[in-house]
């Protein structure tokens, strides 16, 4: 009975001070853990904050460069017939729009919807505007019946992605 109370004496300290230190020391490597997570997401935002902004930059020009506006004046030349207009105008969209299809990477899933949303919208305008024109009809007549088109819808699809962008951007900061 002795022999047991001396030796509890002297192990009993022991594990005490063992499990006071195997805490302390688990806390201080999950404390540093954690600043480490911290410091590494606070560079990796250093690196990919910029390409985030050069990410929407680069689809609202591509938005700007698919408003039927500026799409027309790109590729309208003169001798050009509806069809060839038609043609010339989606042809020019779908370049646009492989030359861009990365940057979806760095986009969230709905701007990147919406930036499609857009384009589709944009095809079907200019689908839909070369329904009512003749294929043969000179492509001035195609350009008129589009920028009607465009007058009559409120806001251009183009517009609308262009200000969710914008709205997503000021999220950012």
């Amino acid at each position: 009975m002795v022999e047991t109370l001396e030796i509890l004496k002297y192990t009993l300290p022991s594990l005490i001070v063992f499990f006071t230190a195997y805490f302390l020391v688990k806390s201080f490597i999950i404390n540093d853990q954690r600043i480490r997570k911290s410091e590494l997401i606070t560079e990796n935002q250093k690196i990919i904050t910029p390409i985030r902004l050069q990410a929407y930059e680069r689809v609202t020009l591509f938005l700007e460069r698919i408003s039927p506006e500026s799409l027309i004046i790109r590729v309208n030349q003169p001798g050009m017939t509806s069809k060839q207009l038609q043609s010339g105008l989606l042809s020019n969209i779908r370049d646009e729009f492989e030359h861009n299809l990365s940057q979806q990477i760095y986009m969230t899933h709905q701007a990147w919807e919406i930036i499609k949303s857009a384009k589709g919208n944009i095809i079907k305008l200019i689908n839909t505007a070369s329904d009512k024109v003749k294929p043969n009809a000179p492509a001035l007549d195609l350009s008129k019946t589009i920028i009607e088109i465009m007058m009559e819808i409120n806001k251009s699809p183009t517009n609308i992605a262009i200000e969710f962008l914008k709205k997503e951007i000021d999220e950012f900061f």
